[in-house]
Parts: structure tokens; sequence; C-alpha cells
């Protein structure tokens, strides 16, 4: 019996507890939107200056997907091809293509053997009598045998470029084109690392920004309810209880930002998508916002909400001194 009341007296305790803990949640929750809505005009250009960061976010995560397909759609149009001497023979060439294969560098290699050469050569040159005759006159196949490597980074072109330098191959390679492309795949590489060290530079120069505007708006709401912040000290209530109303008006700028940049984006995309579509084929923009709509508004969402208690929480420590 006295056990059964010892444990009845816990759970009493426990839900008590609960209790408490909910209600001051709601109330922390209810001053929260109550302060939101009391600083209706600062609330509203907080959400206008961090709704525009957030644009600017979401525009940095598209510009990196177009020019992310853009380098792509470049790295697939460049390649380098060995070229080998016609005295070279199939198995010699396939030996060496099966190596190449072997690097971790190269994504794929096609073969062209001197008859396909010969094949796309004319085809290219079709109607064009001249070398029609030419090649007529020759009784044979000028052209060689060629592989075409296409390595995963402009930046592993270097390296397979090294390898077919290697000494055992001199007597089969005839010429390398690694050189005459070398000054456009290193003008690639610069380009990729000035979009990447850009963009993240401007997100961090974003996220900065909207930081200091979430801080200064909670600040001054700090300060226009300093009375009600003092009472409430005079009363006994609790560091969370003050603070907590201003972190949840941070996330209320945070979330209503997100939602409302999200949703001015979509028609933007769906009318851009069309142009973009004519400059970069291999991407349609709508198509990937539709199926990546999930994580994006999530990104929008976290980002702004991020920011947003950061901010107010950074804000609440440094003027209420808790």
């Amino acid at each position: 019996m006295a056990e059964f009341q010892e444990t009845k007296k816990k759970e009493n305790i426990y839900s008590y507890k609960y209790n408490i803990m909910l209600t001051t949640l709601s109330r922390i929750i209810k001053y929260g939107i109550l302060g939101f809505w009391r600083n209706g005009w600062l609330s509203m250009a907080t959400i206008a200056v961090m709704f525009l960061a957030l644009m600017v976010f979401e525009g940095l995560f598209i510009s990196n997907v177009l020019t992310k397909a853009a380098l792509e759609s470049l790295q697939d149009k460049i390649d380098i091809s060995v070229y080998f001497k016609t005295s070279s023979s199939e198995d010699e060439i396939l030996t060496i293509k099966k190596e190449l294969e072997l690097l971790k560098e190269v994504k794929n290699i096609e073969y062209i053997s001197r008859d396909k050469a010969l094949e796309i050569f004319q085809k290219r040159h079709q109607g064009e009598e001249i070398i029609a005759q030419a090649l007529e006159e020759l009784k044979e196949n000028p052209l060689a045998a060629s592989l075409n490597v296409k390595a995963h980074n402009p930046k592993d072109y270097e390296v397979i470029d090294a390898f077919l330098k290697k000494e055992s191959y001199g007597e089969f390679i005839d010429n390398v084109t690694y050189a005459k492309n070398a000054v456009v795949i290193g003008r690639l590489n610069k380009i990729i690392d000035t979009v990447q060290k850009l963009g993240l530079f401007l997100t961090m120069l974003l996220a900065v920004i909207a930081v200091l505007i979430t801080f200064n708006t909670i600040r001054l709401a700090i300060y226009s309810n300093r009375e009600e912040i003092g009472i409430m000290r005079l009363v006994g209530a609790s560091n969370a209880f003050i603070r907590g109303p201003f972190v949840i008006e941070g996330i209320i700028y945070g979330l209503i930002s997100g939602l409302l940049s999200f949703a001015v984006i979509m028609p933007i995309i769906y009318f851009l998508a069309p142009y973009t579509k004519a400059f970069i084929p291999e991407i349609n923009l709508w198509n990937y916002l539709i199926s990546n709509s999930f994580n994006l508004i999530g990104y929008q969402l976290l980002f702004g909400i991020g920011l947003g208690i950061f901010s107010s929480f950074v804000a609440v420590r440094k003027y209420l001194k808790i």
C-alpha cells in the first residue's frame, strides 16, 4: 500500500511538472506572438529585409545549380585525343586503353578505329568532290586510330597527359592533344574555383547582414519592452521565460521570410525556365525546382529560422544580461 502511494505521489509530481512546463511554453509562444504583432511595423521591416536576404540566398542556390550544369556541359565537351601511329596494331591500342581505364582520374574512353575515323571524316565532308578524289587517289586510309579520353575533373587531364608520356608508349602514340586544350582546361579550372569561392563569400556576407538586421530588431524590441521585463524580473520570472518570447519572435521572422521568399521565387523560376533552357539545354530549371521543392523550402526555412534564433539569442544575452 505504501509503495502504491509513493508511486502515485511520484506520478502526480511528474504530471504537475509536465503541466507547468506546457503552461510555461504556451505562455512563451503567446507572448512571442503578441510581441511580434505589437511591434508591427518593426516586424514587417525586419521580415522585408530578411526576405530580401533569403531571395538573394535562393538566387545564389539557383545560380549555383545553373553554373554547375553549365560547367558540366562544358566539361563534357572537353577531352584529350590520343592519336596513334598507323603502324600500331589494334591490340596494342586496346592494351593502352585498358591501362588508361585503370586510372581513377579517367571518366570514360572512346576508341575510334582507323575505319571509323575515315567514316566520320567522309560524313563530315560529304559532297566535297575534291576531298573525295584525294581519298581515292591515296588508295589507302590515311587517318590514324585514336582514343578520346574524358576525365572526372578538368584538373585530372594533366595527370592523364603525364601518364601517356611514358617511354613505353612512345613507339605507339603519335600525338596527344592535351597541349592544345591546356589553355581551355586551365580557364575552366579557374572559372570553377572562382564561382565556388564567390558563392561561398556572398552566402557568408548575406548571413552576417541578416544576423545584424534581426539582432537590431530584437534589441529595439527589448528596449521598447524594458518596463515589462523589469516587472517580470521583480516577480521572479526565470531567464528562460524572459528570453523565450524574443527567440519566438526571431523564429517567426525566419518562418514568414522563408515561406514568402519561396512563394515569390516559384513564378520567377517558371518565367525564366524557358530562357535558361535555351542557353543550357541539359537542365530544365522549373522541373528541377519542382523535384527539389521540399529540399529548397527546407533550406530556406532552416536558413531563415536559424538566423532568427541565433540573432535573437545573441541580442537577448547582450542586452538582457541573462
